[in-house]
């Protein structure tokens, strides 16, 4: 992560730059009423707040945490839990972005996330789906959501699950930002097709609410990213 490079989303140029530069987290229920002035004064500069997962649960707390961390000064978005072996990608999309999963280009809110990864209810880790139909899940999610709010999701995943339930599928590099789950001191391989990370979410704990995040750029790149 030490050179410079390019990639588009949505029309946003974004720059590759060393790794570390702004500070976030991701919170959900298990951190309940946060305080965000004291995030905001220990660093952080984003959050990804659950809004929802499948289609039966909403975070209680979402609106405090949403809204907060942007009367705080801090940039926020939303992320959705999936569960594809419940529903499909565009029904889980459209309960997500119905209750909080929007996006508007006012450079205080990220685009929607995706957070997909291992079954946390099941020895089932691919929730029962061929490779061909985790993609073709993930796909159908993104979709929607794109029609619904003009942005594609961010996809948070790891590495190991994106290559034993995706086949380390390259279908969404090209337009998705990747947002890396790897608890380590460096991000380590990446899922194919991105030669990079947007987000890295590197310890479950640390110095601020729930996980600690970095955005692989400066705030300004941040505000840019976030405005679509």
């Amino acid at each position: 992560m030490t050179s410079l490079a390019a990639l588009t989303f949505g029309g946003t140029f974004l720059a590759r730059t060393p790794a570390g530069d702004t500070r976030g987290h991701d919170v959900s229920s298990h951190q309940k009423d946060v305080n965000w002035q004291k995030a905001r004064s220990k660093g952080a500069r984003f959050v990804y707040v659950k809004a929802t997962e499948s289609t039966t649960y909403r975070n209680p707390y979402f609106g405090q945490q949403y809204d907060g961390a942007r009367s705080a000064g801090i940039i926020r978005g939303a992320y959705h839990f999936a569960l594809p072996d419940k529903s499909a990608g565009r029904t889980q999309a459209s309960c997500f972005v119905r209750n909080g999963g929007a996006w508007r280009a006012d450079g205080w809110t990220l685009p929607p996330a995706l957070d997909i990864e291992y079954n946390p209810y099941s020895s089932k880790n691919c929730y029962g789906l061929s490779k061909a139909k985790t993609v073709s899940w993930i796909r159908s999610f993104s979709d929607e959501v794109r029609r619904r709010t003009g942005r594609r999701p961010v996809i948070y995943t790891n590495y190991h699950w994106w290559k034993k339930c995706t086949g380390n599928s390259t279908a969404f590099a090209g337009n998705h930002a990747l947002r890396l789950a790897r608890y380590d001191k460096s991000a380590g391989a990446l899922p194919s097709g991105w030669p990079y990370w947007t987000f890295w979410q590197y310890d479950h704990s640390g110095g601020l609410p729930g996980d600690q995040n970095l955005f692989n750029g400066s705030q300004a790149q941040l505000r840019r990213f976030a405005r679509g």
